[in-house]
């Protein structure tokens, strides 16, 4: 094998339905010298199901530094795979401090695309994914509960997160006080036999999903409709006279149309006239 060979392969693996292994995820660690893994008992599940017998390394967020260190001989001459218990790797798993490494010290680092619960839930979700943000998983103190929240009410975009099933209650109920009117979508299980998507407001979701006990169980992936359907306060030139007039006693006409613009976002050439006028009073 060439040296360029060399390197580690980040390969993506099933969140759910073994059957979704790509065949060339299967080929790539196959081929490989050992795999870093998470937890060597969950993947000696999966590799079993495709008859792969190779050395596991464990990798998770308190020993990566370690494990850093003990492959720094190998990582450069050996063909390494990287996947985590489910989905794709580095995505809220431990890796990220090894493929970093990599990248600094030119190892070669490749990918292989596959499984994750993000797009799918996003797919299912009934709401715009043109644009998107990724916000991981939702956090587990009220503060951070509440500012986590306020970042998706005051997004355009649409958001999507991971939520365990004991957080899920305490999600809803705080995006139907904080965003009553905004469209969710709850995925769970995606891949799995029991697979199931809510769509609908905070309130009503928590309603549905906590009224059967069955449903709470599993895993749960969270999509909120951003806010640019939302009609935003109109906004008053006349309100902010005062605050113009002593702008342009420092600055510029065009400097003071742009510092307004800014702050209230009323098109350049509407402010431009009334800046102008309220200039020669």
């Amino acid at each position: 094998m060439d040296k360029n060979d060399f390197g580690i392969t980040i390969v993506a693996t099933p969140i759910g339905n073994l059957e979704d292994m790509s065949q060339r995820a299967i080929d790539t660690i196959k081929v490989s010298d050992f795999i870093i893994c998470e937890n060597p008992k969950h993947s000696l599940k999966l590799l079993n199901k495709f008859g792969i017998k190779k050395k596991l390394v464990s990798l998770h967020d308190y020993n990566e530094n370690a494990v850093i260190q003990r492959l720094l001989v190998e990582l450069d001459k050996k063909n390494i795979v990287l996947i985590s218990d489910a989905g794709s790797p580095l995505v809220c798993d431990p890796g990220f401090k090894l493929i970093k490494h990599c990248i600094e010290n030119n190892i070669k680092v490749s990918a292989i695309p596959g499984p994750n619960a993000i797009i799918p839930a996003l797919q299912l979700s009934g709401v715009p994914m043109n644009e998107f943000y990724f916000t991981g998983f939702y956090p587990k103190t009220k503060n951070s509960m509440e500012e986590f929240v306020d970042n998706i009410r005051n997004s355009k975009a649409t958001s999507v997160f991971f939520v365990s099933n004991h957080k899920l209650q305490a999600c809803l109920s705080m995006l139907q006080e904080k965003i009553p009117k905004r469209k969710v979508s709850v995925s769970k299980e995606i891949s799995k036999i029991n697979e199931r998507t809510y769509r609908g407001l905070g309130g009503d979701l928590k309603n549905l999903i906590f009224g059967d006990l069955n449903q709470q169980r599993g895993e749960f992936v969270v999509v909120v409709e951003g806010n640019s359907l939302e009609k935003s306060k109109s906004i008053d030139i006349n309100d902010y006279n005062k605050e113009i007039k002593k702008l342009l006693s420092k600055f510029s006409l065009t400097d003071v149309v742009e510092i307004v613009h800014k702050l209230t976002k009323i098109r350049k050439n509407k402010l431009y006239k009334w800046v102008l006028n309220l200039k020669k009073l």
